[in-house]
């Protein structure tokens, strides 16, 4: 007892227990920005496999994505299922450009420039529903995060400038 209030008053107390510190989900934004572009290819050609009749196709697209994009995912091609929707040809990716990313790369961001000048979109009826006014080629910046599994996942994506396409 002595000793140990001794201990204390010499600061011989032993100190709160560490915390680990976490362990980056990549060992360089540069092999993180990789990641996320395998995973953004992955998901273009999923998508590309799409036939809204047959909701099975859906799924390897659902676990590619996450939070409001994998939401937005769901509800969408569910829409489209039920209204006999029908794409034809397939979106293409022409750059991929990581933008950044944080400290631990658990959350990437990326512009993509996607040339969707061959996918055709019709109702039941065979009537396009694609505006006339879609770009061929469009800009995306791209969320990716990682999981506990320190897997990357598209989280969100936005229209941008379609400029940063450009060239």
């Amino acid at each position: 007892m002595i000793a140990t209030a001794l201990g204390q008053l010499l600061g011989c107390a032993p100190g709160p227990t560490p915390v680990p510190t976490p362990t980056p989900a990549f060992a360089s934004e540069a092999e993180a920005f990789a990641a996320a572009e395998e995973v953004y290819r992955a998901y273009n050609d999923a998508l590309n496999e799409i036939d809204p009749s047959d909701p099975q196709t859906f799924e390897p697209l659902y676990v590619l994505a996450s939070g409001e994009l994998e939401a937005a995912d769901r509800e969408n091609f569910s829409v489209m299922h039920a209204e006999g929707h029908v794409i034809r040809g397939d979106a293409r990716v022409v750059s991929f450009n990581g933008e950044s990313s944080s400290p631990l790369f658990e959350r990437v961001v990326a512009v993509v420039c996607l040339d969707v000048s061959a996918v055709q979109v019709t109702d039941a009826g065979g009537r396009s529903l694609v505006t006339p006014e879609r770009p061929n080629v469009y800009a995306l910046s791209v969320e990716f995060v990682a999981g506990d599994d320190r897997i990357l996942t598209m989280d969100s994506s936005r229209r941008v400038g379609d400029d940063k396409c450009a060239g």
